[in-house]
């Protein structure tokens, strides 16, 4: 063997790891595009998240105020009901019984905890999903984050759906009775929260955080994933041949 040919498996032999290491021949690039998909879905949300905790602890679902008590007004939330008073002193009451709520408050609490529950499955799914995370190197893969980045996306879908039932629910119920011409004018009404535009919220970003994860798994149903792994420095020994004392002493002559 001679020095040329030392040499050119010596440029050859790291090549040929890093081939290796894409699965596939070498590595893919991953689409900005795709990248900025992802990063919107995780973004949206955490924010759905977010705004579903808050819709679902705020006791500002349903106002009231009445002309006979300027200074007092009331607050109808999925836990209790507050009276604010003019000072800026607030008293609140928790409900005694899930049994004894009525059926529209007692049907918003549960699917609101459904919402909060599904949209931290779906998140907690889409962030090991996205390619700009990697978790377990030694073990992930594309299918992998691709599977996860499905689920996250299906959950953020189903959130979406059951944050919007019970804000929509209680929204119609309450247009229903401000609106009943059975009841005397001189009684007050109810009136919308700010807990009800926060819902509306949540849901409609819970849906769109679960249509961006999903579009971008179907961009990458033809496309690799290449993970960034570091190569020991072992692995990438090259052990040049050994020559012969007889080999040696021919070349000199």
């Amino acid at each position: 063997m001679t020095r040329g040919d030392s040499s050119a498996n010596t440029h050859a032999t790291p090549q040929s790891l890093t081939r290796g290491r894409g699965g596939g021949g070498g590595e893919v690039v991953m689409d900005p595009g795709v990248c900025a998909l992802e990063l919107l879905g995780v973004c949206f949300s955490l924010a759905a998240c977010l705004c579903s905790l808050l819709t679902t602890a705020m006791p500002r679902w349903l106002t009231l105020s009445t002309e006979l008590l300027p200074t007092e007004s009331f607050e109808l939330g999925l836990w209790g009901t507050c009276v604010v008073h003019d000072l800026g002193v607030t008293e609140c009451r928790p409900y005694d019984s899930l049994l004894g709520l009525p059926p529209d408050i007692r049907l918003a609490r549960i699917l609101m905890c459904a919402t909060v529950v599904a949209g931290l499955i779906g998140l907690s799914f889409s962030i090991p999903g996205i390619y700009l995370v990697n978790s377990c190197r030694r073990t992930e893969n594309f299918e992998t984050k691709r599977t996860l980045k499905m689920l996250g996306g299906i959950f953020g879908f189903v959130a979406g759906v059951l944050g919007l039932v019970p804000v929509s629910y209680v929204a119609h119920l309450t247009v229903l009775r401000f609106f009943d011409e059975s009841v005397p004018n001189v009684v007050p009404r109810w009136e919308f929260g700010d807990a009800l535009f926060f819902g509306w919220t949540a849901g409609c970003l819970h849906v769109v955080a679960g249509f961006l994860l999903v579009t971008s798994c179907l961009y990458l149903r033809e496309e690799t994933c290449a993970l960034h792994q570091s190569i020991p420095l072992n692995r990438a020994r090259i052990t040049r041949p050994q020559r012969s004392p007889s080999r040696r002493r021919t070349e000199y002559v």
